[in-house]
């Protein structure tokens, strides 16, 4: 059996909501508390008596990030209840031998987390000289948004040093026994244990994984690579893309065929005039199973899609098709099955000239699409992810829809309404920082 521990991080900006998780989580076996980052610059050190209070046998973590005042924040942090606290890699050494100094006279730990410094590998191998007691690597989460993961330079920092080395960034129940395997002590976990519908579960879960060196199999909480992004994808809905991308826009005008569409795939683009169906019929038998055409057809009829177009797209293994212009003979579309979002339904074609372009950017309900770039479709439009930025958004989409399966099982667990689980009126915007216009 395993002797390294599982603290949760409770990066959350309501105590209410930190405390009611950390309960579950303890009831599942968490050994180590931390108040992180957001939950101490939300709350302040309140955050850290009230877990002391509630948890007084629990060792307690203030995830401070301390980068200045190391005596100051330290002595807070112990005053508060914190049996550890961190300081920032990237501070100066004299902040760093502040906070040891605080810490030997009050009795707690300091943690030098690693996000950010430059060489972790050569501070981890002289870190021992500064009186510190753990070393934290850290993902963090933009860069878990891009797929990476701290696992490589865990393993490598591992071999540098003796210290307690704690381990943070996406960690769930499958790759925690890879943690423990690369040399972690402490095991972090945020949103795999705050963010799951089920935390004690989830706990337990991880638990399981730590102990026995075996992952768990987990439907959430994972990020992906460019090989594995259709996965994430076919998870979320576009208003989880959108509300992790700064409130991206669908596709303006195109809507649905039918309801209870939904398709995604990289994209294979047609421009063509009105009522020329030659290229988009063309496309058919250049795209792949799994890709989806998208066809700027000037906004407008003539349609340049009809039944026999989507025989042929359904037998290839086409995931859908987006057309800014006409499409016709929808009934038989819907019959067979096959994902179509448009402008405009009209009964009359044109006629296969064969002007226009396959593969080649377009232009479609108002925003740019290149081919590969990434299209996701459903009841309320039409995503574009950029193929270069595709991984990061699908990512912060699945991001976004784990914090609202938390959200609402809150609510349907009686913590009140939206607005009161989410605390809304605190977060109104209070003043400044708008535009002024006159």
């Amino acid at each position: 059996m395993s002797d390294t521990k599982l603290q949760i991080a409770l990066d959350f900006l309501e105590l209410p909501r930190a405390m009611d998780v950390a309960k579950l989580a303890v009831a599942g076996g968490a050994d180590y508390i931390e108040a992180g980052t957001p939950l101490i610059k939300s709350e302040g050190l309140d955050a850290v008596r009230r877990l002391r209070e509630t948890f007084p046998n629990k060792t307690i973590i203030a995830d401070m990030k301390t980068m200045d005042a190391g005596k100051i924040e330290a002595q807070a942090a112990a005053n508060a209840g914190a049996n550890i606290i961190t300081v920032s890699g990237t501070a100066s050494l004299s902040t760093i031998k502040e906070c040891v100094e605080v810490g030997a006279h009050y009795g707690i730990e300091v943690a030098v987390d690693l996000l950010g410094v430059e060489d972790p590998v050569a501070f981890a191998s002289q870190a021992g000289d500064l009186g510190v007691a753990w070393l934290d690597v850290h993902c963090p989460i933009d860069q878990q948004m891009s797929g990476q993961d701290p696992l490589a330079v865990l393993k490598q920092v591992r071999g540098a040093t003796d210290l307690i080395l704690a381990v943070a960034g996406g960690i769930n129940s499958e790759t925690a026994a890879l943690a423990v395997a690369a040399g972690a002590d402490v095991v972090i976990v945020g949103g795999a244990i705050t963010k799951a519908v089920d935390p004690t579960q989830a706990t337990a879960d991880i638990l399981k994984a730590i102990e026995s060196g075996q992952g768990v199999a987990s439907e959430l909480f994972k990020r992906v690579s460019a090989d594995t992004i259709r996965q994430a994808l076919q998870a979320v809905r576009t208003s989880n893309i959108s509300d992790g991308s700064h409130r991206l826009e669908c596709l303006e005008g195109i809507k649905p065929l039918a309801p209870g569409q939904f398709a995604c795939g990289p994209a294979v683009t047609v421009r063509t005039f009105p009522g020329d169906w030659a290229k988009p019929v063309e496309a058919i038998d250049i795209a792949q199973a799994g890709d989806m055409i998208v066809i700027d057809a000037c906004g407008k009829a003539p349609a340049i899609w009809g039944e026999l177009a989507t025989e042929s797209a359904k037998a290839k293994g086409i995931s859908g098709l987006v057309v800014d212009g006409a499409v016709r003979d929808t009934a038989d579309i819907r019959k067979l099955g096959f994902d179509v979002w448009t402008r405009h339904v009209t009964s009359h074609a044109g006629d296969p000239y064969g002007q226009g372009e396959i593969n080649q950017p377009i232009k479609v309900g108002g925003q740019t699409v290149a081919p590969g770039d990434w299209i996701v479709a459903d009841d309320d439009g039409v995503m574009v992810l950029p193929k270069a930025k595709a991984v990061e958004m699908a990512n912060r989409a699945a991001n976004v829809l784990e914090a609202e399966n938390r959200i609402r099982q809150e609510i349907r667990d009686g913590k009140g309404t939206l607005g009161q689980v989410i605390n809304l009126l605190r977060w109104e915007k209070q003043g400044g920082g708008g535009a002024i216009t006159g």
